[in-house]
Formats: C-alpha cells, sequence, structure tokens
C-alpha cells in the first residue's frame, strides 16, 4: 500500500506495525494503479469475499455489507497503465546493466608507469 493511499484514508503510521507477511518488493518511482493487494489472510481476517467475474469484494462492516467494485473499462485503463509502468522499469532495469557493461569495458584512465 502506498503512503499516499494511507494519508488519504487519514490512517495514522503510528498506527502500522510490522508483520512476518512476505514482502514481493516495490517500483520506486512509479505510481501504480493498484493500491493494496490483498491475499487469502487478508480476506479471512475481514471475512471479504472477492469476485473477480463482476470485479466486486464484498465484507461486513458496521451499517451493514461495504461493497467495493470498478467497472471493466476502468479495469482495462488499469491493465494499459501497468503494462506501461512494466515496460518503464524493465526498460530502467536493461539501462542499469548497459551502464554496467560500459563501465566494465571503459580503459582504464590511469597511464601505466
Amino acid at each position: 500500500m502506498y503512503a499516499k493511499t494511507l494519508d488519504e484514508m487519514g490512517i495514522d503510521r503510528t498506527n502500522l506495525c510490522p508483520i512476518r507477511a512476505p514482502f514481493h518488493g516495490i517500483v520506486p518511482g512509479f505510481p501504480g494503479t493498484v493500491h493494496a493487494i490483498l491475499e487469502r489472510p487478508c480476506y479471512a481476517k475481514f471475512m471479504a469475499i472477492p469476485n473477480y467475474t463482476y470485479l466486486k469484494l464484498k465484507m461486513s462492516g458496521p451499517h451493514g455489507v461495504i461493497t467495493v467494485g470498478t467497472s471493466f473499462c476502468r479495469t482495462y485503463e488499469c491493465e494499459v497503465e501497468c503494462c506501461g509502468h512494466a515496460s518503464a522499469v524493465i526498460a530502467s532495469e536493461e539501462l542499469a546493466t548497459l551502464r554496467e557493461e560500459v563501465v566494465e569495458e571503459a580503459p582504464s584512465t590511469k597511464e601505466a608507469v
């Protein structure tokens, strides 16, 4: 989850605590289309039910069922944006590799004495 998402939700960062869940990585410098990736333990904890066909997530709330959803058009836009981010990340990794190769192959600037 992005820090900006926490701020927009009004969640104070001092309320966060470390957990032993696996960490898959981050993409620095790129805003993503996904604000949080929830997995089965989270769904179980909140008794949430994802429905991927209808792009809905339902869970119990203090005043009834909470439904979070989106449209197929928005989902497609997110997929296109994610592909753009992935391409940029791959390109930056390839650029970093090329830079390392150039530095390794560069002749020494020190003259032999």
